[in-house]
């Protein structure tokens, strides 16, 4: 029997590499004989270089002294994948430069990208043909300006000190970007839809998580507005991509990559195609995915949903192994997930909090049991 494994990380506790392996072992403690197949998974958030590099191979790099997203230096890495005829395939991950769990202290409104650009910019130094980008779990909401200011933008206020340095803008000018990014291929990679401004946008919807309370996502929104007519103008046509679907995601960065020809494509999706994760489900028998929380949320654009999806297109059961499962077995089939089983079930909280990666392999040989045809 053939299984492939192709989880998400476990918030807080494992990656999604890690998490692969923990399910791997424990299903070869009770089927040995049974071939594991370990496909890592990310919708582009934390976590999207250690998954695609797993399944990709290539090269990581690691940056020194990458600006965090309150001025505190960190390293984040670069992926780089060689493709045919000379390409190469450059792999960002936002959430390493300017993610919240980068740095303990919040100040939304001082939080910039600008290390995000300083990862594209080492990518074209690095001959790049085509870069992705993947968005998710940012403490920003600059709208992207710090990424643009790395990237040689160049304005009448400071484009690298968040939000707060926007006040006043009224002019971009991203000629020397343009002209440094040449005939790149830029891709974002988000699950999220929502534009930039308004009841939907950035500082509103994801504001408040990152520390923005009821008036500075006001004042946010209101900076944001100003920047978007400073990089775009103000005929409602060319503002227009700030209402297109993704230009929310990451703090705005969505909308600074579209800016410059970026095309948003769903995370999961991206990733799936990206690893081959249908030409994979369909030369195994059984499908397992995972997260840290299996909930209704699972459904919106993560990757035990999409994981799903290609299982039930590859016409294989898909099997859900969880921290936690929140679902009932009606809105588990409607997600195309043939069964679910939580850690807490059989080790308790406090074990798979304390010792998540042997909790999986018990939890995985668990499942073993009842799915191998051992």
């Amino acid at each position: 029997m053939r299984v492939l494994v192709a989880p998400d990380k476990f918030a807080g506790t494992l990656s999604a590499p890690e998490a692969a392996r923990a399910i791997a072992e424990g299903w070869s403690r009770v089927a040995p004989d049974d071939t594991t197949v370990l496909v890592p998974m990310s919708d582009g958030g934390p976590g999207f270089v250690d998954g695609l590099h797993a399944s990709l191979g290539g090269e990581v790099r690691t940056l020194p002294g990458v600006r965090g997203p309150l001025g505190v230096p960190v390293d984040a890495p670069l992926l780089l994948v060689d493709g045919p005829g000379g390409s190469r395939t450059a792999y960002v991950e936002s959430a390493t430069a300017c993610g919240l769990h980068v740095e303990q202290r919040r100040s939304p409104e001082d939080a910039t990208t600008y290390g995000v650009g300083e990862l594209v910019a080492a990518a074209l130094d690095a001959g790049a043909t085509s870069i992705v980008v993947g968005l998710g779990g940012s403490a920003t909401t600059d709208g992207g300006a710090g990424l643009l200011a790395a990237l040689g933008a160049q304005s009448d206020v400071p484009l690298d000190r968040g939000p707060a340095g926007l006040v006043g803008v009224t002019s971009v000018d991203l000629s020397a970007v343009r002209e440094r990014l040449g005939n790149v291929t830029l891709v974002a990679a988000t699950d999220v839809r929502n534009p930039l401004l308004g009841l939907l946008g950035a500082a509103r919807t994801f504001g408040p998580q990152k520390g923005l309370d009821d008036s500075a996502v006001l004042r946010v929104d209101g900076i944001l507005d100003a920047f978007v007519v400073a990089v775009c103008g103000s005929e409602p046509a060319r503002r227009k991509v700030a209402d297109l679907p993704g230009a929310g995601a990451a703090g705005g960065l969505g909308f600074a990559l579209q800016v410059l020809g970026a095309t948003v494509q769903p995370g999961v999706s991206m990733v799936a195609d990206a690893v081959g994760l249908g030409d994979h489900a369909r030369a195994c028998d059984l499908v397992l995915t995972g997260e840290g929380a299996y909930d209704v949320t699972s459904r919106e654009g993560k990757v035990v949903y999409g994981v799903a999806q290609v299982a039930g297109a590859a016409l294989r059961p898909c099997v859900v192994l969880a921290g936690r499962v929140q679902v009932g077995s009606r809105e588990r089939r409607a997600m195309g997930v043939e069964a679910a089983y939580a850690m807490v079930d059989v080790v308790g909280e406090d074990v798979s909090l304390a010792r998540p990666e042997e909790s999986l392999r018990r939890l995985a040989e668990r499942v073993a049991r009842t799915w191998s045809d051992r």
